[in-house]
């Protein structure tokens, strides 16, 4: 079965200004998210990558887009389920004024059991996604051989569960995981198991220094704007 790599957005407007985006439009990768998709063409160019599959958010359009016009025989399939969680009335606001609200703490804690309000449960968002993963699987295979590999540009929180459902971690585990800004994970499907072969892959080993953490060692919803 082919190897996926999970490759997610860089670093956007909403990330710097500390907002939870979810599917609010006109999301755009910032300055540094730019030279971070920029330099994607290069840390990937070993790699014979046969297919590109992308949430429809602009900030992940973006970010795919160097590489689709550094190889030019490669074209992007838009796929819905593979976009950002649904966060509902969340959506926009401040990650600051959110860490008071009730549901934080469920999110946190107990994901498996949070739904946004006017938005979708965390439950909803893994399984759509693994979903998406399954079909591109078969669809990969079947289209360029069981070696295949194939990207897809989506979201931390997306990535995180995918990872989750990889390792075989209960949805609730999943917030232990990091996934920063235009980093790549790698996981090698076979028949009978997957291999996570590397997971939030910066190439960029500063990102790894002390630096303040979320309160109470809290995970950045929607997964953080990465390292200063």
């Amino acid at each position: 079965m082919p190897t996926l790599i999970l490759v997610r957005h860089g670093r956007s407007t909403a990330n710097t200004e500390g907002l939870l985006a979810g599917w609010t439009p006109g999301v755009a990768l910032d300055e540094r998210g730019a030279a971070q998709a920029a330099a994607l063409p290069g840390r990937l160019a070993e790699l014979p990558v046969s297919e590109v599959v992308t949430s429809p958010l602009q900030r992940c359009e973006e970010t795919v887009r160097p590489l689709l016009e550094a190889r030019p025989g490669l074209r992007a399939h838009t796929e819905e389920r593979i976009g950002e969680c649904h966060y509902g009335d969340w959506s926009g606001r401040k990650l600051a004024e959110l860490k008071d609200e009730p549901l934080m703490e469920v999110v946190q804690a107990h994901p498996s059991a949070a739904a946004f309000p006017g938005g979708e449960s965390m439950r909803a968002m893994q399984a759509r996604a693994a979903e998406a993963v399954r079909d591109w699987n078969a669809r990969v295979e079947r289209e360029h051989g069981a070696d295949a590999v194939y990207l897809m540009c989506s979201h931390g929180d997306i990535i995180k569960s995918l990872v989750a459902d990889a390792l075989g971690l209960h949805l609730d585990l999943f917030q232990r995981i990091a996934v920063e800004p235009c980093s790549i994970t790698a996981i090698r499907y076979t028949r009978l198991r997957p291999f996570l072969l590397r997971l939030g892959d910066t190439g960029d080993f500063a990102s790894l220094a002390p630096r303040e953490e979320p309160p109470a060692g809290d995970a950045p919803v929607g997964g953080g704007a990465g390292a200063p």
